[in-house]
Parts: C-alpha cells; structure tokens; sequence
C-alpha cells in the first residue's frame, strides 16, 4: 500500500471523528459544512459552499470529459433513547468508531472525499470528478443534492456513499407518502349517535394491511404499504370522532409509478388520499453500466435497496455503494469498523480506476 493512500485512509477517518464530535441534524448542517471546507482548504483544493452543501471538482476538470459525481451527506437523524454512549463522543474501541453518523453515513463520505483528494492533482484521467457533501438526505429536503445540482453541470453518473458493505445496490425502492383523512360525523358515545370516522379508517386500513400488487420486482420485490401514523380530531372519550387522519408509508418498486400506486389506492379506500410528496422515485442502474461492471469484476455483488437515499433526486445513473451496514443505521451506539473506512477508500479506488 503507497504512503499516500495510508495518509488519504488516516486523514479520512480523523475527519470522520472531527464530523461526530459537531452535532448536525438535518438543516443544522452549518458547522459541519465549515469542517469540511476547512478541510478541503486544507488540502489546496479549490472548493464551493452553498447553504449547507459543500462541492469540488478536480483540478485539471475537462468540459469535454465526462463527469462522475461522488456524493454522499452530513447531516444526522437525532440519537434515540437507547444510545448507552455519548453520540457526539468519536470512541474508538476493538477496531470500531463509535458515534452519530459513523456508519449513516459519515464512513461513506469520508472515504468518497479521500478518494476524491487521491484523485484530484491527477492530469491523465479521462473523466472528470465532483465531491459533492450534502445536506438534508435525512429528511429528504429540498435544500440538499436537490438544490445543488444545477450548480454542478452536466453529470453522467454517480456513486452515492451510503452504508452497503461495499456492495452494488443496482436498484432503490421509491418513497411514497399519502395522508389520508376519514370523514364521519361527531355524536355522544353513549347514545346512537354520530358516524365514527375511527371505525372508517380501520376498514380503509384492513384492505391496505391485505391488499397486494401484483408486479413483483426481481431486484426490488412487492410494492410495500405500512400505516404509521393515525390519530383522530378529538381527545374526549364520550365523542364519536367525525375525522380520523392516517399516514401510508409505500415503498415503490420501478414497476409503477407514484400516480399508479395513488390511483389504485383511491379505487379501494372511502377517506380521503392526499400524496404529500412525489419526488421520491424508484430507481435504477443498468448491469452494463461500466460502474457496475467494474464493481463486478473487483467481486462486488448487486441488490436491490429496500431504502430510499438522495440516488432518487438524481436524473443521471447512479449506484449506491459505501462501506458500513445498512443494519446499523440509526440504531443506538452506531459505529463503524476503521478497517471499513481504509477498504472503503481502496475500493472506490480500484473501481474508478477500472472505469473507462
């Protein structure tokens, strides 16, 4: 391994620990966006902020080349209740590195930004490279990749740095959220009174629990609906409720489109259907895309992702992959190993190098 590489690997995951010591939920992304300019400044890269996004291309970047996007975000979801570590504390222990967004997805970003930097002095490439840090991929804001895009240029494709053990996910289930609202009639509970918007809902929800639809993906499987919110338009036990409110969850597979899974639920259901938001597609990347050829031809395997991540905001091929585990996202006492960091940044290195 080259002095230069262990040195990228080393500087990686100190800034990885610098990003878990400064707290940054989605929109408070400020002081880390500072971070890691500093730390690109550091490194005589010429580099760009806008909001809370931090972007640079390399140094002899070519109108003429194709450009491929290295993306990954800073932003964190808040520490759940089970955290027994401080989460803003970088404790490295039995080769792991514990903190808020070690593995979601400060490992990922990290080793994007050293294979970034091993790339950037390099004249003979025949692509163009952009690190993009982003923010706001927790909550799927608009203030993230979204608004910074068009700033970029022309991109052909990307790697998006989310925790997937290195592997290849080809293809990302879409994000659909619909807000469903029940309508009845208020009346007492002791009398008959009143139609229960409640009792509305439940049926409603019954066929949701039961319903199927019958595309099944290969790489993504059935189109999934969860009802995870539902609450009524009153607090008093004696009153029958004349408005129950309930949230659908759908994950899409690239079989349908958000308007099918919408029509459909319309069709089955009495309440109301409202799509609080559309943007979140299903996805794709071809097998023959050199990215994932390359990918294959270095071992790695495909899958098709359960999870939405800012690869659905993008109109250009682009394929999910970074080191850390999906599993261990969000979950208390998040880490990653160090060895994932170092890995990562020689995959990404090996795969890049493979790309023509």
């Amino acid at each position: 391994m080259s002095d230069h590489l262990t040195i990228l690997q080393s500087s990686a995951i100190s800034l990885l620990k610098e990003l878990i010591a400064t707290p940054s939920f989605s929109k408070e992304e400020d002081q880390t966006a500072g971070i890691i300019c500093r730390f690109l400044g550091e490194r005589g890269v010429v580099h760009y902020r806008s909001g809370n996004n931090v972007w640079a291309k390399n140094k002899f970047y070519d109108v003429n080349k194709p450009t491929i996007l290295l993306n990954s975000h800073h932003d964190t979801v808040k520490p759940n209740k089970g955290y027994t570590l401080d989460p803003f504390s970088p404790i490295e222990k039995n080769g792991k590195l514990f903190g808020l967004g070690s593995n979601d997805a400060g490992g990922s970003l990290v080793s994007l930004i050293g294979t970034f930097l091993y790339y950037y002095n390099k004249q003979d490439l025949s692509y163009n490279l952009i690190i993009a840090a982003t923010a706001e991929e927790e909550i799927s804001g608009t203030g993230g990749i979204e608004a910074l895009l068009p700033e970029l240029g022309k991109i052909d494709c990307a790697i998006v740095g989310e925790p997937t053990q290195m592997q290849m996910a080809v293809a990302e289930k879409g994000l659909l959220v619909l807000d469903c609202i029940a309508h009845g009639k208020a009346g007492h509970a002791a009398r008959e009174e009143g139609e229960n918007a409640l009792y509305k809902a439940m049926k409603d929800i019954e066929w949701i629990l039961s319903y199927k639809f019958p595309k099944v993906s290969d790489l993504l499987g059935p189109v999934k609906m969860s009802v995870t919110v539902i609450e009524t338009d009153n607090k008093q036990h004696n009153v029958v409720p004349a408005q129950c409110k309930f949230v659908i969850d759908v994950r899409v597979n690239e079989l349908y489109t958000h308007e099918e899974i919408i029509e459909t639920v319309r069709q089955h259901i009495q309440s109301e259907v409202k799509p609080r938001s559309t943007r979140l597609r299903s996805s794709s990347i071809s097998l023959e895309h050199p990215l994932v050829k390359a990918g294959i031809s270095l071992g790695s395997t495909y899958y098709g992702s359960p999870t939405t991540s800012d690869k659905a905001l993008m109109p250009f091929p682009a394929l999910k992959m970074g080191p850390g585990d999906s599993a261990r996202s969000h979950t208390a006492d998040e880490y990653i190993y160090v060895d994932e960091i170092k890995n990562g940044i020689d995959l990404y290195i090996q795969l890049l190098n493979k790309v023509s």
